[in-house]
């Protein structure tokens, strides 16, 4: 599906044909749809007949190939975690240990195997590969031989939301296509029809309409209604009791169940005092809206250099996040950090 906001996008890609490039970088925020753009622009590369809209025609033998998963001049790359979660919906059994959120070097050189071969379908082949940000410099390497020396009829359609993570030779070697936050009136037909847990969340989720609908679907309203309790009436002295009770909240079920874990409680620490240094400064939330009256409170006992200094130090903690060696000790030093910017000196 080719969302509202991406169709001038996928017209301009349509519209360029045999003249496309040979490597494709979609560049923006998570909540966009890019991926969705990439699978459709694959399954029109590989399909004998695209309609007049540029879309695969969905009944040739390609098409058919790929509906069913197994189209051999396809290939995805994608972090094992997501191939893992995927097969585990099917059977309902939890993986024997935590499968990796990285593209490995193993799969890359599967996939350079695989290219070795003519395709199966004329010579017409499609990598797809996200996040590309998920590579470490020895897998970027690996696939950037190939972005130098592309087999012949072969497209790769990387996609990331963190460009400045990746190697600055694959971004080189890749056309860049950037995305940025709907405007107004594609939110509008958006917000029509989507649910109102999904509506409510959109702002926490950047503006990013499939963000929203993620945070909802996985329980993001009463994850939402807890952050901002608890945040919004931290007491310096209660720093070391909340710890205790969000190490907890982010073990439970429903967080796991949720993939709600330290990056994303982190990324809402960066956020919720983002919109408190806005206000400092006179601008207007953007975040938490329903909660601006809670925030200019905050905000006012808080300096302005406090404020951009709480930012700078989540910023680091969200580096590291996602391999905390203690997640208590992080959430403590979390907690601590944004307790002492509250109850900084007015600037």
């Amino acid at each position: 599906m080719i969302h509202p906001w991406l169709q001038p996008t996928w017209a301009r890609l349509v519209e360029l044909g045999e003249r496309l490039p040979h490597a494709l970088l979609f560049v923006g925020p998570a909540g966009l749809g890019k991926r969705a753009l990439a699978e459709a622009l694959a399954a029109r590369l590989l399909c004998d007949a695209p309609g007049a809209d540029g879309h695969a025609c969905g009944q040739c033998e390609p098409c058919l190939w790929r509906l069913s998963g197994n189209h051999p001049d396809l290939h995805r790359v994608v972090p094992e975690a997501e191939t893992a979660a995927a097969e585990g919906e099917g059977d309902g059994e939890a993986p024997a240990k935590a499968a990796s959120t990285q593209i490995r070097i193993d799969q890359v050189r599967e996939l350079q195997g695989a290219l070795t071969v003519t395709g199966h379908h004329g010579s017409r082949r499609v990598v797809l590969l996200d996040p590309a940000e998920a590579m470490n410099g020895v897998t970027a390497n690996a696939l950037l031989k190939l972005l130098e020396e592309p087999p012949e009829g072969c497209v790769f359609v990387l996609v990331s939301s963190s460009p400045r993570i990746l190697l600055p030779t694959i971004r080189s070697r890749c056309q860049q296509w950037h995305f940025s936050r709907p405007e107004a009136a594609a939110l509008a037909g958006w917000a029509a029809h989507a649910a109102a847990d999904a509506r409510a969340l959109l702002a926490l989720g950047g503006g990013m309409p499939l963000a929203a609908e993620r945070l909802a679907q996985g329980g993001g309203a009463a994850m939402h209604a807890r952050f901002v309790r608890d945040i919004g009436g931290l007491q310096a002295d209660d720093v070391l009791r909340l710890a205790g009770q969000w190490e907890s909240w982010l073990r439970s079920k429903d967080a796991l169940a949720a993939g709600f874990g330290l990056p994303e409680l982190a990324d809402w620490m960066q956020r919720w005092v983002s919109d408190l240094a806005a206000l400092r400064l006179g601008g207007r939330v953007r975040f938490f809206p329903a909660q601006e009256g809670v925030l200019a409170a905050l905000a006012a006992r808080m300096s302005v250099a406090a404020a951009s200094a709480c930012y700078n130090e989540l910023a680091q903690i969200r580096k590291v996040s996602r391999h905390p060696l203690s997640l208590r000790l992080v959430l403590e030093d979390m907690l601590m950090r944004y307790a002492r910017a509250v109850a900084g000196a007015r600037g």
